[in-house]
């Protein structure tokens, strides 16, 4: 799922169109605020599974318990979501 730090960000996301393209490519679109980025309202990464996370910080279970967090840039964390795994952001050809 995708969810916005801000509620400036998610406006500034939803004027440039981007929520509908998230929720296009199969995404949830999420409201802003604390989520998986620490495991809150319940949301964390299922046992087993990772993750890339922009957040400023990791320690073990920090989104769930048997999780691995793998912490990326926002470039980054795009060319994942693009890609669908972990890659090197620079073998995507920037516009």
């Amino acid at each position: 799922w995708v969810v916005p730090g801000s509620e400036q960000v998610k406006r500034d996301a939803v004027a440039e169109g981007l929520d509908r393209i998230f929720v296009a490519a199969g995404f949830e679109w999420r409201e802003p605020g604390c989520s998986m980025c620490l495991a809150a309202n319940g949301e964390t990464v299922p046992r087993g599974q990772r993750s890339i996370s922009t957040s400023n910080r990791n320690f073990v279970g920090r989104q769930g318990p048997g999780a691995r967090t793998h912490l990326a840039s926002p470039a980054m964390a795009a060319a994942a979501a693009i890609a669908g795994a972990i890659t090197d952001v620079r073998r995507l050809e920037m516009a």
